[in-house]
């Protein structure tokens, strides 16, 4: 028996015929930009993040960038970002001109924390922009006291998190704005890239909504420099969809979780589990463990037909892109040392309990 890493084609064939219905009712609509399909997703995602507003935008750097810009942030202003992340958070500070200042994770749930971003507010500082990382949230409630101490603008990246929860209240709305990717891998994943922004400000979700289309709020009248990143209404409709069915993948996930957390407990001579704090609930986008011969885990794995994923395996600090800042290699140990240990074993909402166990036993097995 193989182990895929993600079933990307399980979702629609659970779902082909809700799906295949509402792509028909899309064709059929005239509705191809904006319209009921956008609309009504919108509604239906602020709702359940607990959020007053939703934006649609074309994918989840979008998201960041329109955020950024929707919150005052541009040339000069420091944002504090994770040492730990994928590379769209920081491309988005730079795409608004922000100065990356770079915070390291907590080594054992590899999220920044709110101590070590009070630590790196300087007087750049005009952002944070925190990371709800494989899932896990951040302490996001402190980190939002912490942006309101210092009257910081808070932006958080929420690619990765779609209905984790931090201490019982969904992610969605602490920050002045909430970035979204719906990438097909996400828990929450389009067939084909979409994105959106949650708020419970309305001047910020106004703002996004003008930047995604031109800067125009009215046809042929242009109030700010905009992009072109809307939502579009087939993918809205999809994600329509598979949002009915979310709680439902997302407690699969769980299920998931709590199995490896249970029965690798005897590899951890080889391999450290994830740690949740007591306060999160997370959605299991990835279940990485840190190993301590990554790669002589991953090629017995493979060897036993279990796919595995490194996120990430070069950390941005190091890559080519970030050169010009000239931040050293040995600066940042904590995500370097992440990025060399860390393997994404398979999770997802399609995992049978039989590909479960043959993970499990080859994980066990391993010397």
């Amino acid at each position: 028996m193989n182990v895929p890493f993600l079933d990307l084609k399980a979702p629609y064939l659970e779902l082909q015929d809700e799906i295949d219905s509402a792509v028909s009712r899309v064709l059929a609509s005239g509705w191809y930009i904006g319209g009921p399909e956008v609309e009504a997703f919108e509604r239906n995602w602020a709702e359940y993040c607990q959020a007053d507003f939703c934006v649609g935008v074309g994918n989840g750097l979008d998201a960041l960038v329109l955020s950024l810009k929707a919150c005052g942030i541009g040339p000069g202003d420091g944002v504090i970002v994770p040492s730990n992340t994928y590379i769209a958070t920081w491309l988005a500070v730079s795409q608004v001109g922000g100065i990356i200042q770079p915070v390291e994770p907590d080594p054992r749930t590899h999220n920044i924390t709110p101590q070590a971003i009070e630590a790196a507010i300087d007087q750049q500082t005009r952002a944070i922009l925190p990371v709800h990382l494989y899932g896990q949230p951040a302490e996001i409630d402190r980190i939002a006291d912490l942006a309101e101490a210092y009257g910081l603008k808070l932006i958080e990246d929420a690619a990765q998190a779609h209905g984790a929860r931090c201490r019982d209240r969904r992610i969605g709305s602490h920050g002045d704005a909430v970035c979204w990717s719906f990438y097909p891998g996400k828990n929450l994943g389009a067939l084909g890239d979409a994105g959106a922004v949650t708020t419970n400000n309305e001047a910020v979700a106004e703002q996004v909504r003008l930047l995604r289309n031109y800067g125009s709020g009215e046809k042929y009248v242009n109030r700010a420099k905009g992009a072109n990143s809307r939502l579009d209404p087939l993918q809205a409709a999809i994600l329509g969809v598979k949002l009915k069915w979310l709680d439902q993948w997302t407690a699969r996930r769980q299920n998931a979780a709590r199995v490896y957390l249970a029965h690798l407990s005897p590899a951890k001579r080889v391999m450290a589990l994830p740690e949740v704090p007591d306060w999160a609930d997370p959605v299991w986008h990835l279940f990485v463990v840190t190993a301590h011969d990554r790669q002589a885990l991953q090629d017995h794995l493979s060897s036993k037909g279990i796919g595995t994923l490194i996120h990430y395996p070069i950390p941005p600090h190091k890559q080519e892109a970030y050169a010009d800042l000239g931040l050293s290699p040995d600066g940042y140990p904590i995500a370097s040392r992440l990025a060399e240990q860390v393997l994404s074993l398979p999770i997802g909402p399609h995992l049978s309990q039989s590909e479960l166990s043959r993970v499990c036993e080859a994980c066990g097995d391993h010397e």
